[in-house]
């Protein structure tokens, strides 16, 4: 019986990616349709970043056939639009465990492969990395290639322009910048105009127009005359560049502009990727190049932000496969549809209220307050570090803006935070979504360090809920403090509480006790509080009597109530889903040691390295925080007394 045939006969004929610079225009055509139906196939299965990686099918293949990234260097800005840059550098079999424990990456990693140059999670760095690698090379008398892809927004980064900016300055040679522009970028679709633009301005009649110019200029003798045509060439030239190309500022930048090129027209990209490669020889060139997030998969390219990031599908029907829910048990609210809600309801009652996100309306439930008020909530892209002092500006004229960033994004915008809003007081709100460990995307994700960062800076107020409920309380409490503030809850879904009507504050700086106990003193934060509690049943039956502290605020922490109970009881315990060095559990030990409470100190938190992707349950396990392994730690801890 003869067997069947493979849908992917190119890829499995590669066994290495250098093969692809000897493929024909028919080739590399096949083995992007064969790129693109692997991927589709093998997320539907696993899930993961989606809509963006279909859209680099063609631009992968491409820069393959023209580049040995062995030797050349690539950077990928953020990296869920490098799936593609995977499948072709010899980890297709590896895809079944894409984003799992012990897995495939969801983005690059340099100890994951020798062509993963430069590791990624946060948006806009690619151009300076690259560019850093250029200069590296340079000074080492090397020769080699440096190219930066970036786009799907990360172009709203004043960072990229910053690297940029530099670039032209110092008139890099071979330096490619690519500008992966799938309309979350520059230039949006402007319609049919667009396909006749784009075959005026990828080379057939721009350059082409342009290139008579100069030779003309060269033929004219030497003179005031030929300066005056010079300087008549040279402004007709920037004008027809004004009208026509968008890419003016990148050339006043110091780059020489190419395109925009269709992206998913693979002899069109390979033709202007070897006009990239000429043309850097004399300094650095931007490629512009337009691609569709989903292109080649329907359902991705009628939605392609619900299809940025998904779970597992059903390729054929397009349908996500979702978690059976009992009907008589519906699952609780997200934390973050409950923040977006109270957002709204606090936001009715008082017009000062703003809203602000970067590039994360639905993710940080900040789409509420748009439906609701569309003047008072503001998307400013991925741009973290203005956000924050946008923010600022509004505070010190008297609003209330609420900031929803996820914990892991706000670093990018940690002297902001400490230079224009903690130094003058301005009452800002921080709502740090995805705090603590959020599993598949890994240590560029997760939220461990926003205790240890906002916990040093003056003026700051520090708050993590136990439930949903609370959360509605300390935003109130957050807006209405007079300080900078920030609340940090967990990815997922409460624990289904009541709801209590009307929200009312919490009193500044104070902590809430919930169980009384003799022999430890288990002081909780946020998502640790219930299983402390539940820890504290469990030790009970075996006569281990356990006081349990919901703290509620690591900044102003209550310490009268800890040294209240730490000197009742014969140890401490923190407990804490975020980093051990700087954190709650710190903040909790300096109090002691300031008032001379030696107690025995148990700190349950994240040590201090980085914690890879994979299941939240299991990655929790491995850092001794699931409810088996502190039952485990706080018994042996609790014998030693």
């Amino acid at each position: 019986m003869q067997a069947p045939s493979s849908p992917y006969p190119l890829l499995d004929s590669l066994t290495a990616p250098q093969q692809v610079k000897h493929f024909s225009p028919a080739q590399m055509e096949e083995l992007a349709a064969e790129v693109r139906a692997f991927l589709i196939t093998s997320v539907s299965e696993t899930g993961g970043h989606f809509s963006s990686n279909l859209g680099t099918v063609e631009l992968t293949v491409a820069l393959f056939h023209h580049f040995d990234f062995l030797q050349d260097r690539i950077v990928w800005d953020v990296g869920h639009q490098a799936y593609p840059h995977k499948i072709l550098t010899g980890r297709r079999d590896r895809f079944p465990t894409l984003r799992m424990h012990h897995g495939l990456s969801g983005f690059l990693k340099r100890d994951e492969s020798p062509y993963d140059h430069f590791g990624a999670g946060h948006a806009s760095t690619s151009i300076s990395a690259a560019l850093g690698m250029a200069k590296a090379r340079d000074l080492q008398k090397q020769d080699h290639v440096c190219i930066a892809v970036i786009g799907d927004g990360s172009m709203t980064a004043g960072m990229a322009f910053e690297a940029l900016n530099q670039a032209g300055y110092l008139v890099t040679k071979n330096f490619l910048v690519i500008l992966n522009d799938n309309d979350m970028s520059i230039n949006p679709n402007v319609g049919s105009l667009q396909g006749y633009l784009n075959q005026i301005m990828s080379g057939q009649y721009y350059h082409r127009w342009r290139e008579r110019i100069e030779h003309a200029i060269k033929a004219i003798p030497i003179g005031g005359l030929s300066k005056g045509v010079a300087k008549a060439a040279k402004w007709s030239e920037e004008s027809f560049k004004r009208l026509m190309v968008p890419g003016l500022l990148f050339e006043d930048l110091g780059f020489r502009y190419l395109g925009p090129v269709n992206g998913h027209d693979v002899d069109a990209t390979s033709k202007a990727l070897a006009e990239a490669k000429e043309k850097m020889k004399d300094g650095p060139v931007l490629l512009h190049v337009q691609t569709k997030k989903g292109y080649g998969y329907e359902p991705a390219m009628q939605d392609p932000m619900k299809w940025h990031g998904v779970t597992a599908f059903d390729a054929e029907s397009g349908e996500l496969i979702k978690v059976v829910v009992d009907p008589l048990k519906p699952a609780p609210p997200s934390y973050t549809s409950v923040f977006g809600k109270a957002l709204v309801e606090l936001a009715r009652t008082d017009e000062k209220i703003v809203g602000i996100t970067a590039a994360m309306l639905d993710g940080t439930g900040m789409n509420f307050l748009q439906k609701a008020f569309p003047d008072r909530c503001f998307d400013v892209g991925i741009a973290e570090q203005h956000a924050v002092t946008f923010a600022a500006g509004l505070a010190a004229q008297g609003m209330r803006p609420v900031v929803a960033i996820y914990s892991t994004f706000l670093q990018r915008g940690f002297d902001q935070v400490a230079h224009d809003v903690c130094i003058q007081n301005l009452p800002v709100t921080f709502v740090l979504d995805r705090a603590g460990i959020v599993g598949a995307d890994g240590p560029t994700h997760h939220g461990l360090y926003d205790l240890a960062y906002l916990r040093c800076l003056p003026n700051m107020v520090i708050m993590a809920p136990r439930n949903e409920n609370e959360l509605r309380r300390m935003l109130m409490t957050a807006i209405y403090c007079g300080h900078p503030a920030a609340v940090r809850y967990p990815r997922g879904n409460g624990l289904g509480v009541t709801l209590q009507e009307p929200v009312v504050p919490l009193p500044l700086g104070k902590g809430e006790l919930l169980r009384e106990g003799e022999d430890l003193l288990l002081c909780a934060l946020g998502a640790m509080v219930e299983p402390a509690l539940k820890l504290a049943e469990t030790l009970a039956q075996e006569g281990l009597s356990c006081a349990v502290l919901n703290a509620r605020f690591v900044k102003p922490l209550d310490s009268v109530l800890i040294h209240a109970w730490a000197d009742r009881c014969k140890g401490v315990v923190t407990l804490e889903e975020g980093c051990a060095p700087g954190g709650f559990s710190s903040a909790v030990a300096e109090s002691l040691a300031d008032a001379g409470l030696l107690r025995p100190l148990l700190r349950c938190a994240v040590a201090d390295h980085l914690v890879q992707h994979g299941d939240p349950k299991r990655l929790l396990e491995e850092e001794g925080l699931s409810p088996e392994q502190l039952e485990r730690r706080v018994r042996a801890f609790a014998a030693k007394l």
